[in-house]
């Protein structure tokens, strides 16, 4: 019985830690704070990863483990700037004594800056971080103006110092809620002779605005009293005197404004001088150097262009030279081949013909009977009448036109001479066993024999 009570009031004391440790989870941001979530908070829209998530009017259910979460307060902070020796834009320092209203945005984009460059911050490193901020674009905006523009345009003046600011605020967060300029001053006195001309011209109006209802008064007066003419006169005197005076007053304080301008415009001048000056020297300075590079530059493409093409060219000429060499080697080598080619083709033509020639001749040798002899005969045999027609051509060019023979029958052996003339002539044909001599041959022997030659008989002995 005891052990199923004990489970339901372990099993009910579970649920209950659980559902007040899911209750102290979710948080609620009051009304002058933000609450920054940061940890395991999701991505942005392009896909990075997101820093902290910013809630401010509503309540969010943090995760344990995963998420923490931080307040940031609302509370505006009051910031007091006592700006001394602020140069204007006309080189005169002004000391502009002012005090800044600023607070944590509430903004979008502007509040999660703050989250991410203000979180863990105490409200006076906050003040001391914007008051650097607003000293900084404060310098800057009085030197765009001139003191007249600070002194009586204030709503420009505040316009610009609030656009300026606020734009530099936002980077980490802030925003400017209100901005008080008490006082203006200058070292020179140069706004407090404006304050005295302006209040010189109100008394000059005001003492003419006397002067004009006393003039109306007089001559009302002469009109009506005329005994009284002597002493309106008077008054008159004294009236002209007294703007006289004021006149005076008025032209001295003309005069030492205009010095006061002459000299503030001297040092302005000089100041441009200066400046306009120290920007030509480093105007100068720079057309120089750069003239300096560009010669360099101009140089060494000048250099590059020439080895360049200097390259280019020994190389194209060395690739012509390669060219015009095979082509060379390429022409004698083919006219070798061709060479070779036709004293081979020669050879083996010489041969095939040595070969035929020497099958032949072992044919006729064969057909001989083996005798080497009779197949020479047999050759002869067939060439002599290409023997004999050479013999022919050799006379067959002489030309004889006419033959005229007176025969006395004197010839030898009482044979006529025409016959002795015949006989020379044939005589003077080679005779046909020389013709084999010469040709390295022997005549053969049916075609006649040399007569021998007679023996030298032996000398008697003595």
């Amino acid at each position: 019985m005891n052990n199923p009570i004990i489970l339901m009031l372990v099993i009910a004391i579970v649920v209950v830690t659980t559902l007040i440790l899911v209750l102290s989870r979710y948080k609620k941001c009051p009304s002058d704070k933000i609450m920054v979530i940061y940890g395991k908070v999701g991505s942005n829209p392009d896909g990075s990863s997101r820093s902290a998530r910013c809630i401010h009017g509503g309540a969010a259910f943090i995760w344990p483990i995963f998420q923490a979460s931080e307040y940031l307060d609302l509370t505006p902070l009051s910031i007091s700037v006592d700006l001394t020796s602020a140069l204007s834009r006309q080189n005169i320092r002004i000391d502009v004594p002012s005090r800044f209203t600023v607070g944590i945005s509430t903004e979008a984009g502007v509040m999660q800056n703050a989250a991410e460059r203000l979180l863990g911050l105490k409200l006076n490193e906050i003040q001391e971080l914007a008051k650097d901020i607003i000293f900084g674009q404060l310098r800057l905006v009085i030197a765009t103006m001139d003191i007249e523009e600070i002194n009586t345009d204030r709503d420009k003046f505040l316009e610009a110092v609030s656009g300026n600011v606020e734009t530099e605020l936002k980077k980490i967060g802030l925003r400017l809620i209100n901005v008080n300029v008490t006082d203006i001053s200058d070292e020179s006195g140069y706004i407090v002779a404006l304050g005295r001309e302006a209040a010189a011209k109100a008394i000059n109006d005001a003492k003419k605005s006397v002067a004009e209802a006393d003039r109306e008064g007089a001559i009302g007066e002469a009109v009506a009293h005329r005994d009284q003419r002597i002493q309106v006169s008077l008054a008159d005197s004294e009236a002209i005197k007294g703007e006289n005076n004021a006149k005076a007053q008025i032209a001295n304080s003309d005069a030492t404004r205009r010095e006061l301008e002459a000299d503030s415009l001297r040092r302005a001048v000089t100041a441009e001088k200066i400046m306009a000056a120290k920007a030509l020297e480093e105007a100068y300075a720079a057309e120089q150097a750069a003239e300096t590079a560009r010669a360099l530059r101009e140089k060494a493409t000048l250099e590059a262009d020439v080895l360049v093409k200097a390259e280019i060219d020994k190389r194209q000429r060395e690739i012509a030279a390669e060219a015009e060499a095979e082509q060379i080697r390429r022409r004698a080598r083919g006219e070798a081949d061709a060479i070779f080619a036709k004293m081979e083709a020669e050879g083996r033509g010489m041969q095939e013909m040595l070969v035929k020639q020497a099958a032949g001749l072992s044919e006729v040798v064969k057909a001989a009977g083996g005798d080497a002899n009779d197949a020479i005969r047999l050759m002869i045999a067939d060439k002599l009448e290409d023997l004999v027609r050479v013999q022919v051509e050799a006379i067959k060019n002489i030309k004889i036109d006419r033959v005229t023979v007176w025969d006395s029958m004197g010839g030898k052996n009482g044979a006529p001479t025409t016959a002795n003339f015949l006989s020379g002539l044939m005589k003077s044909v080679p005779p046909m066993q020389e013709l084999f001599n010469m040709a390295g041959m022997e005549l053969p022997s049916y075609l006649g024999k040399t007569a021998a030659q007679p023996e030298a008989a032996p000398e008697a002995e003595e």
